[in-house]
């Protein structure tokens, strides 16, 4: 059903796709579908819950040497790359993506979604962070960590995704998404080892 609604919203546009038209392209009834998804909007943030579990999961396993920053940037790569129970690949989620990035510039539900789902995912990984490391970063200090690297990676992707194309070679975007990440990450795995991030 995902990968039917992401070929009608790329073939169509987001806003002229309708559930109907999402249901019928999955060959299931509107019920059914609404038995997985509450909303249209839905389907630009499969599994959220799964995502933070798998940053939650990397903060946890973390190696002794390993600083705050270099915990934090692994524990949002597992996020990205978590796909559990092989529902999703890396072809539907890049393109889900772009989608997710376009769509939130032009519909304010959508932008709405985004936004309470990114601070939700932020929160929880701030307050896991500061756990691991409750000698190096209070409240503050965790929660500016994580804000400051999402936000450049976000803002990186999106000005990214606004120049693609509806579709595009799925391994090709997946390949310019990890580029554009690792190169916008690069400062903070290079910096020198910080102290400690703790309010005054």
């Amino acid at each position: 059903m995902l990968e039917a609604a992401v070929d009608l919203f790329e073939a169509r546009g987001y806003d002229a796709a309708t559930v109907s038209d999402i249901a019928a392209a999955a060959e299931v009834g509107t019920r059914t579908f609404f038995n997985y998804f509450e909303s249209k909007e839905e389907l630009l943030f499969p599994q959220p819950d799964e995502r933070v579990t798998a940053a939650v999961h990397a903060i946890a396993t973390r190696r002794p040497d390993e600083r705050p920053v270099e915990v934090l940037l692994r524990a949002l790569r597992a996020a990205g790359d978590n796909d559990p129970g092989n529902t999703l690949g890396d072809d539907l989620t890049a393109r889900i993506a772009v989608l997710r990035a376009q769509v939130s510039r032009t519909v304010p539900a959508v932008s709405g979604r985004a936004a309470h789902a990114q601070l939700a995912a932020q929160q929880e990984i701030a307050r896991q962070l500061r756990a691991a490391f409750p000698d190096e970063l209070d409240e503050v200090g965790a929660a500016a960590l994580v804000g400051a690297v999402v936000g450049a990676v976000s803002g990186a992707l999106t000005v990214l995704f606004q120049g693609r194309p509806p579709v595009e070679d799925a391994e090709r975007l997946h390949h310019r998404i990890q580029e554009t990440t690792t190169r916008v990450l690069a400062p903070f795995l290079t910096a020198d080892r910080p102290t400690v991030m703790q309010a005054g």
